[in-house]
């Protein structure tokens, strides 16, 4: 189930945290709950992802993001994920979950997400989101601008445009092949 209630935490309590620059880090302090854990009991890997939501969410209201795309009755959509999982969370453990936006296309923000526990890293994520509208997808440059934001561009890194890459030429022909011969 998603966490409903947490996201509304998230929401109210950054009205009340300073606005953050663009370029900045989002850090939210995070406890693996009951329903986050699974068998073994650890943060459950899907779960990752599922909080990672809520430091975009922060990061989104406290930068202006969220305020813009509602104004414009425009959207979210993550349309790709890459995540590393390098230690496990234990049940109850406290965790802190870094969220930045390291990167734009044209059409695409690219953010880089972090849980981290007692200076280690136990996972990563690069999360590519766009913003629709009925249209389709809003060109991150018309985002920017109805943002009040003009001339902000952080560059592709390397690493980020190496991953762009190679979701672009993935094999989607095969994938659909597959599912008609079913």
């Amino acid at each position: 189930m998603y966490p409903y209630l947490r996201l509304l935490g998230v929401l109210l309590t950054a009205k009340f945290k300073p606005p953050l620059d663009i370029e900045k880090e989002s850090i939210l302090k995070k406890r693996v709950l009951f329903g986050d854990i699974d068998f073994y009991p650890e943060l459950n890997n899907g779960r990752h992802l599922t909080l990672m939501d809520l430091g975009r969410f922060d990061l989104a209201l406290r930068t202006g993001l969220l305020r813009s795309v509602h104004k414009q009755k425009w959207g979210f959509a993550v349309a790709g994920a890459s995540v590393r999982f390098r230690h496990r969370i234990k049940f109850f453990n406290c965790f802190r979950l870094h969220t930045r936006l390291v990167a734009v296309d044209e059409r695409w923000f690219y953010f880089h997400q972090r849980t981290i526990r007692k200076g280690k890293i136990h996972s990563a994520a690069l999360i590519r989101a766009g913003v629709t509208s009925k249209q389709g997808i809003v060109p991150v440059k018309k985002v920017l601008e109805v943002m009040g934001i003009s001339d902000w561009n952080p560059g592709m890194p390397e690493w980020v445009q190496a991953w762009a890459a190679a979701e672009e030429i993935r094999p989607w022909e095969i994938i659909n092949q597959d599912n008609e011969q079913k």
